[in-house]
């Protein structure tokens, strides 16, 4: 089929370079471009990201119930300073 197609100039740039690249003409270079571009392909699958925790503990002398104390007193002094 024969049309007539505006492309950007990034796109005729990216075109014409690849027909330089592969000696091809531009006609199969657009049209095996818009082919690769249209197929449905499957997702490409990439390696699972997996993390490894680490074990972790405070430090001796932190009191993880103390953190907990200090968040709910700054909440209760945030609540009292906007009801103020």
């Amino acid at each position: 089929m024969r049309t007539t197609l505006t492309l950007d100039d990034d796109i005729a740039d990216s075109l014409k370079q690849r027909t330089r690249l592969l000696g091809l003409p531009f006609k199969q270079v657009v049209n095996d471009a818009l082919r690769q571009g249209l197929s449905p392909s499957p997702a490409k699958s990439k390696p699972a990201f997996r993390i490894t925790p680490l074990p972790g503990s405070f430090r001796p002398g932190v009191d993880p119930l103390g953190l907990n104390r200090l968040n709910d007193e700054l909440a209760v002094q945030e609540f009292t300073e906007q009801s103020g």
